[in-house]
C-alpha cells in the first residue's frame, strides 16, 4: 500500500513538471535602442541618439563616411564657417533628406552675435531643403582659453531666440540651476559639457550631469570633451538622452570606424540605462 502511494505521488509530480516544460512562458520583448525608443526634440523624432559634428575632419570624404557610419540623424555645422564652397560641399556630401541640420553659433562671444548667427543658420537649413528647420545649437563663449560657455549671455540669447520661434539647444556648463533656468525660458534641450571642448578629458562632471538628468523636463544632450566611446556610454548610463561627438571622431586615426564605435556605445549606454543595473551593495 505504501509503495502504491509513493508511486502515485511520484507520477503526479512528473505530470506537473512535464506540463511546466510543455507550456513555456511568453517571451518578454527585448529592449532596443532605435525606432521604438525615439528621441523627441521640439516635436521631431529621431531614432539615433548620437549627434555628430562636421568640423576638424581630414577631408570631406572622411566626414561624409563618418556621418554614414555613425547612423546619426543630427549633424552640427558652425554657421560662421559656412561660405559658398562649404555649403556646396555639405550639400554634396550628406543626404539632407535623412539627416537633420543643427546649425550652431560657435565662435560667438555675445548674445547679440549669437542671435544674428542663429538667424543665418536658419537660412542655411532652408538652403539645404529643410524649410521647417528652426533648430539652433546655441553657443556663447567668452573664455578663449578653455572655451567655457558664458551663462549670462547664453540665457539672454536663449530667451530671445525662443521668442523668435527657434528650437534652442543651448551648450552650457554642467550646472543644474542654470539648466533649470534655460528650460524655464523655453529651451528644447539642455546640452551640458562633459569637460572643455576638444579636451578629450571625458566626463569630468558626472555627479552634476546625473542631477541635471534627474531634474530636467527636456532632453539632456551631453556635449564636449568626449574622447572614447566609453565616455558616450557613461553619459547615457547617467541618464542623458543623447550625446554629441566631434573631435573624438574627427581626430581619430580612422574616423569612420570611431564613428561606428560611438554609435554602438551610445546604444549600449541607453540599453543599460533602460535595463536598470543592479543595486550597489
Amino acid at each position: 500500500m505504501l509503495l502504491a502511494l509513493v508511486a502515485a505521488a511520484t507520477l503526479s509530480r512528473a505530470v506537473a513538471l512535464s506540463s511546466l516544460v510543455a507550456t513555456p512562458r511568453a517571451a518578454t520583448p527585448p529592449m532596443t535602442a532605435g525606432a521604438d525608443d525615439p528621441l523627441v526634440i521640439a516635436g521631431k523624432s529621431f531614432s539615433s541618439r548620437l549627434f555628430l559634428g562636421t568640423g576638424k575632419y581630414r577631408s570631406a570624404e572622411d566626414m561624409a563616411a563618418s556621418v554614414e557610419a555613425s547612423g546619426s540623424e543630427v549633424v552640427t555645422v558652425a554657421v560662421r564657417r559656412v561660405e559658398t564652397a562649404v555649403t556646396e560641399m555639405l550639400a554634396g556630401s550628406i543626404d539632407w533628406n535623412k539627416v537633420w541640420l543643427l546649425p550652431n553659433t560657435a565662435g560667438c562671444t555675445t548674445a547679440e552675435e549669437a542671435i544674428r548667427i542663429a538667424r543665418l543658420g536658419r537660412e542655411v537649413a532652408r538652403g539645404l531643403g529643410q524649410a521647417d528647420n528652426n533648430f539652433v545649437k546655441l553657443e556663447v563663449i567668452t573664455d578663449s582659453t578653455y572655451l567655457l560657455p558664458d551663462p549670462v549671455g547664453t540665457l539672454a540669447a536663449a530667451k530671445q531666440l525662443v521668442d523668435e520661434g527657434f528650437a534652442v539647444l543651448p551648450y552650457c556648463s554642467p550646472d543644474p540651476v542654470l539648466c533649470r533656468h534655460l528650460e524655464d525660458v523655453g529651451c528644447a534641450t539642455v546640452m551640458p559639457l562633459g569637460s572643455p571642448i576638444g579636451s578629450g578629458q571625458g566626463i569630468d562632471a558626472a555627479a552634476c550631469i546625473r542631477v541635471i538628468c534627474e531634474q530636467a523636463g527636456v532632453p539632456v544632450v551631453v556635449d564636449a570633451g568626449l574622447r572614447t566611446p566609453s565616455d558616450a556610454a557613461l553619459a547615457m548610463e547617467l541618464g542623458a538622452d543623447a550625446v554629441l561627438a566631434n573631435s573624438a571622431v574627427a581626430r581619430a586615426d580612422d574616423a569612420p570606424a570611431m564613428a561606428r564605435a560611438f554609435k554602438l556605445a551610445t546604444e549600449a549606454g541607453r540599453l543599460a540605462r533602460r535595463a536598470r543595473p543592479m543595486a550597489v551593495s
